[in-house]
């Protein structure tokens, strides 16, 4: 693990081995790696990154209508599982009425960079053997979903010109917490927004060039004028937009196997850092450790020709990932990520 591997790939400086980061939530592989409970998980894992956003000290439940869409088990024992309740929202109508500025509110700038500083700071502090970034998760597409949910969004998507005035406000929230995090001592900053299905993009690409790709450029703007890194990140497959996401000012790509990383790795791979591999976590659960080593080979074999590449499975370690499986992966990525 090291801070200044994990900072030199964002910057695109040379670096002597491929950076690391995970994204892990399988107890069994932490009880395997901190057998005695003691230690940090990043630093067992040889991680050189931390993802992480932060939305500011308030969630918007506690300031007005968001949509519990229940949650299924995921987490070791179904700790996570939780049902679904009514949405607060009765119809399109209501959706198209709403203002997230006016439901939920600006706080204070003073004492929102205040509290963000102290976040970041607090957390580096306790990973120096990382890069921890600031970050806001909620964008503008995410923001809906946590508003509205699924099927509301989708059915009030259909009034485009009436929608991009909803999502027009949940940027305008979403550009407070931003000009906040730029006056803050972060180098880099994730920008999240899951805009896409694992199909792609579930709405018109016109509209996400109409309505959404020029507020990102307005979003990172505020960022990249006060010298911060910008990694865009999303689930999904946005391959079709990887173009757009560069031209609105992404310093960088955070993505899951679904998104082409030859794509991304040829246009990309000299000017922006790339977070993501060929290892699939769907390998790591069901296949073999012959599959396994052949997804890593085929990630180095690329990354080692990109500046800013840093390897994860991009789709997450999860709870039925079977233990040796995953430390074989991490094993064997150890042994060959040297450039």
């Amino acid at each position: 693990m090291s801070y200044a591997i994990g900072i030199d790939t964002i910057f695109l400086r040379p670096t002597s081995r491929i950076a690391h980061t995970e994204y892990c939530s399988n107890d069994a592989l932490r009880r395997a790696l901190l057998p005695d409970g003691e230690g940090c998980l990043e630093d067992a894992l040889d991680m050189d990154f931390i993802w992480s956003t932060n939305d500011g000290p308030n969630p918007w439940s506690a300031r007005g209508r968001v949509t519990d869409m229940g949650h299924a088990e995921f987490l070791e024992n179904g700790v996570d599982k939780r049902e679904p309740k009514p949405c607060p929202f009765r119809d399109a109508a209501d959706v198209l009425e709403f203002d997230a500025v006016q439901e939920y509110g600006l706080p204070d700038m003073d004492d929102l960079i205040a509290y963000y500083e102290q976040e970041y700071r607090d957390f580096q502090r306790a990973r120096p053997n990382q890069v921890v970034t600031g970050g806001y998760y909620k964008t503008i597409v995410s923001g809906a979903i946590e508003a509205f949910g699924w099927d509301m969004l989708l059915t009030a998507a259909a009034d485009r010109d009436g929608f991009e005035r909803v999502l027009d406000s949940i940027f305008r929230l979403s550009l407070h917490h931003y000009e906040a995090w730029a006056k803050t001592s972060i180098e880099a900053f994730i920008s999240h927004d899951d805009m896409v299905w694992t199909e792609g993009a579930f709405m018109d690409p016109a509209f996400y060039r109409r309505a959404i790709f020029p507020r990102y450029r307005q979003l990172w703007n505020v960022l990249k004028e006060a010298g911060k890194k910008v990694l865009f990140c999303s689930d999904g497959n946005f391959t079709m937009f990887v173009d757009d996401l560069a031209d609105a000012g992404a310093d960088g790509f955070i993505f899951e196997p679904l998104t082409s990383l030859e794509r991304v790795a040829e246009d990309y791979g000299k000017t922006h850092m790339i977070g993501s591999s060929y290892v699939d976590c769907r390998t790591l659960t069901f296949g073999t450790q012959s599959e396994i080593q052949a997804e890593v080979d085929a990630t180095l074999r690329l990354a080692r020709d990109c500046k800013g590449f840093m390897c994860a499975v991009g789709n997450h370690i999860p709870s039925n990932v079977p233990v040796e499986n995953a430390l074989f992966y991490l094993s064997y990525l150890k042994q060959h990520w040297n450039r």
